[in-house]
């Protein structure tokens, strides 16, 4: 049954582009990895290795970085949602820069390289990490929450107080189809007048139109206009889909989230983790009591029932 079975990619596939924040250029390089490994970052440049684990966070301003020691590489969460999203479990992530280049703003470009790529299953069964009973974290009326689920779900809510993103939601049920279907072509944003402030910290240094959609106080400054109506929650969706990976392992529950960004994600992901009672890991094979995994553990992979 291959559905129970790891996966990572079955050969080397590069892509370069520029850092969103840095404005660096970058070679980023996924290259397979054995089973139980995970996924792990290599900074090429310097030689150091960074776990795509939540202990390895070390920023949340405006993106998701990783550090080990005084080395960082920033803006992981799109092709961890990309990795997360199409089922990889393995993988071995090269980038010969600071920050993974943001390509086209969203994750389909890196969901297209794992087509490219293509998918070997490994011998060793999926592992999971499910959700045994709520954990939740608010910030003023900022909400992040993580319940008990026999699927992993998003149920996410952005609002920005702004005419183009007021309450808008979106909710999905996360396998490989549904990721490239209905989120990974939804690109980051920004608003106009942030943009000089962003810049002054150091950061949107890359960002163009080209890679972010640009909204002023009325408009979207896009001139191809937004791929989808709601393409701000579901690219919400989406960071949240690469923030939780970090937990290390694929998620069985329902997250809930309201105006949430990385700081909440990554926050909520630590409370899992910080408490054994939250959650436990199942692994899954061929070998195992079915019937009884059936009931907790879904078709994460291809939509395919277990059945």
């Amino acid at each position: 049954m291959a559905y129970w079975n790891q996966r990572t990619v079955a050969k080397r596939v590069s892509c370069t582009g520029v850092g969103l924040h840095s404005g660096k250029p970058a070679t980023l390089t996924l290259a397979p990895a054995s089973s139980d490994t995970g996924i792990t970052f290599v900074r090429m440049d310097v030689g150091v290795e960074i776990p795509a684990r939540s202990e390895n966070v070390v920023d949340t301003t405006l993106s998701t970085s990783l550090g080990h020691g005084r080395t960082r590489l920033a803006t992981v969460e799109h092709v961890m949602a990309a990795l997360h999203g199409m089922g990889i479990d393995n993988c071995r992530v090269e980038v010969d820069g600071p920050e993974i280049p943001i390509l086209d703003g969203s994750a389909a470009p890196f969901a297209c390289l794992i087509h490219e790529a293509g998918i070997r299953l490994l011998n060793a069964g999926k592992r999971y990490l499910v959700i045994e009973r709520a954990v939740e974290i608010c910030d003023g009326d900022k909400l992040a929450r993580l319940d008990p689920a026999d699927e992993f779900s998003i149920d996410f809510t952005a609002d920005f107080d702004h005419p183009l993103i007021t309450n808008q939601s979106f909710r999905m049920a996360l396998s490989d189809r549904t990721f490239e279907r209905e989120v990974a072509r939804a690109r980051t944003f920004c608003f106009l007048k942030d943009i000089e402030r962003m810049q002054a910290m150091g950061l949107a240094r890359g960002g163009s139109l080209e890679n972010a959609i640009v909204v002023d106080e009325f408009s979207i400054l896009n001139p191809e206009g937004l791929r989808f109506p709601d393409e701000f929650a579901r690219h919400k969706v989406l960071d949240a889909v690469g923030d939780l990976a970090l937990l290390g392992l694929p998620v069985v529950g329902h997250l809930t989230a309201v105006k949430s960004g990385h700081a909440l994600n990554q926050a909520l992901v630590r409370k899992v983790l910080g408490d054994a009672s939250a959650s436990r890991v199942i692994r899954v094979s061929a070998e195992a009591d079915v019937p009884a995994v059936r009931a907790r553990i879904p078709a994460m992979v291809g939509g395919e029932s277990l059945a």
